[in-house]
C-alpha cells in the first residue's frame, strides 16, 4: 500500500463507502464533505476517520476490491451462524412450497457506466458497461454466488463459474442466455436439476410424448434429442421439451420450457421458471435503493468496490429487516435508515415506530396557537 492511502484504514474506507451507499452520494466532495462534518460522531464508530478527496480516491484505485468481496462473504456466514432463521426462508410462492431441495435463480443484471471515462467497460462503439451475474438462493432470497465483470462477455460464459458449487439434488433455473449444452451435460451428470427456455432456433427430434397433467394451459410434453451436431456432440442424451400458456404482462404467451427431469409435472417445470422472476425483484431492490448510478472512481477496481459495498449495504438491512419483523417494502426500510443516519437511535425502537401500520399520533395545538400574532 502506497504512502497516500497508508493513513487511510481499511475500515474508515468501508465506513466512507457504505456512508456513500445510504445517502447516495454523487461525487467524493459529496462523501469527504459530509464525514467531515460528521467527524465527531463518525469517530465512535470505531475510530473510523473521515477522508480527503485525494485520499478516498487514490483507495478506491489502489486499495485491492478483493477485500470488499471477502468482507461481504464474511458477514453473511457470520450473520447465518449467528442467526440460523435468517439463511432458511421458504419460497413465497405457494406452489413450490412443496420444495425440500434449494431452488437457485441464475441471472445477470447490467449497470450501465459513461463510455467516454471508462474504456475498460467498453462493450459497443459508444457503450461502457459492468455485469453483475448472480446465482440467487429463492428460500433465503440471499446470493450464493456473484460475479462481476464487463459486459463484453457473453452470459453463456459465466455459467460454470455461476454453477460450480451446486450439490446434487439442488435445481438451478436461468434463461436461456445461459444455455450451454454442454455444462447442462455436466450438471445432469453431477445430479443438478435444471429449467430454462429453448431457443428458438434448436433442432430436435421428438422420441416420445408424455401426459402429466391435465392441465389445459400444458399445451406439449415432450422428451426430445438434439439434432445439430455441436449439440449433439455436447449433450448426447435426451431433453424434456415443454410447451405452455403462461401469462405476460396481461396477455398470453406460447413458451418453451426445457430441463432434464422426466418425472415432474409439466406445469411443475413451468412454475419452476416462473419463480424465476424472484431474482428479478432482488435487482429491482438493490438498483432502486443503493447508489449504482453515479460511481466515486472511473477505474475497474473503483467499480467493483462501489457494487460489493452495495451488496454489503443490502444484506446488513435485510438482515435487520428480519431481526425487527420489518413488513413494509425494503426501499421504505432503507429510506427509514438514511433518514435517521446521523441521530442516535435504537434500531429496533426506530424499526417498531415507522414498521407498524398505526397512523402517527394526533398532534394538539395550544390554544394561543389558534391566533395570528397582532390580532387580537
Amino acid at each position: 500500500m502506497t504512502e497516500q492511502s497508508r493513513t487511510f484504514t481499511p475500515w474508515s474506507h468501508v465506513v466512507s463507502l457504505v456512508h456513500a451507499q445510504i445517502t447516495h452520494a454523487i461525487g467524493l466532495n459529496d462523501v469527504c464533505d459530509s464525514l467531515q462534518m460528521h467527524q465527531e460522531a463518525l469517530s465512535t464508530i470505531r475510530g473510523a476517520t473521515p477522508p480527503n478527496r485525494n485520499t478516498l480516491s487514490h483507495a478506491n484505485k489502489i486499495r485491492n476490491s478483493a477485500m470488499a468481496e471477502a468482507l461481504y462473504w464474511q458477514v453473511m456466514d457470520h450473520l447465518m451462524t449467528q442467526s440460523p432463521g435468517f439463511a432458511k426462508g421458504k419460497i413465497r410462492r405457494g406452489y413450490l412450497r412443496r420444495f425440500r431441495t434449494a431452488i437457485h435463480a441464475v441471472d445477470s443484471t447490467t449497470i450501465q457506466l459513461v463510455a467516454n471515462c471508462m474504456d475498460w467497460a467498453k462493450h459497443r462503439r459508444r457503450k461502457a458497461a459492468a455485469k453483475c451475474h448472480l446465482r440467487l438462493n429463492l428460500q433465503s432470497f440471499l446470493p450464493s454466488c456473484v460475479l462481476v465483470d464487463t459486459a463484453r462477455f457473453h452470459d453463456n460464459t459465466k455459467a460454470r463459474q455461476l454453477c460450480a458449487d451446486l450439490k446434487s439434488g439442488e435445481i438451478s433455473v436461468f434463461d436461456k442466455a445461459y444455455i450451454d449444452f454442454e455444462h447442462l451435460a455436466e450438471l445432469t451428470t453431477r445430479g443438478v436439476w435444471w429449467v430454462t427456455r429453448a431457443k428458438d432456433d434448436m433442432a430436435y427430434r421428438v422420441v416420445k410424448s408424455l401426459r402429466t397433467t391435465d392441465n389445459p394451459r400444458i399445451l406439449k410434453d415432450e422428451v426430445i434429442e438434439l439434432l445439430a451436431y455441436p449439440s449433439v456432440r455436447s449433450h448426447p442424451g435426451t431433453l424434456r421439451r415443454v410447451v405452455a400458456l403462461v401469462e405476460v404482462d396481461g396477455h398470453d404467451r406460447e413458451l418453451v420450457f426445457l430441463t432434464n427431469h422426466l418425472e415432474w409435472s409439466a406445469w411443475t417445470v413451468a412454475e419452476l421458471y416462473r419463480c424465476r422472476w424472484d431474482i428479478e425483484v432482488f435487482f429491482k431492490e438493490i438498483k432502486q435503493t443503493l447508489q449504482l448510478v453515479d460511481f466515486l472512481g472511473h477505474n475497474a477496481n473503483a467499480v467493483r468496490w462501489q457494487i460489493w459495498i452495495g451488496l454489503l449495504v443490502h444484506l446488513l438491512l435485510r438482515y435487520l429487516a428480519y431481526l425487527h419483523s420489518w413488513r413494509h417494502s425494503f426501499t421504505r426500510l432503507f429510506t427509514v435508515i438514511r433518514a435517521a443516519l446521523w441521530r442516535r437511535w435504537h434500531l429496533g425502537e426506530l424499526l417498531d415506530r415507522y414498521g407498524t401500520a398505526k397512523p402517527p399520533g394526533r398532534i394538539c395545538g395550544t390554544p394561543e396557537s389558534a391566533y395570528l400574532p397582532g390580532f387580537a
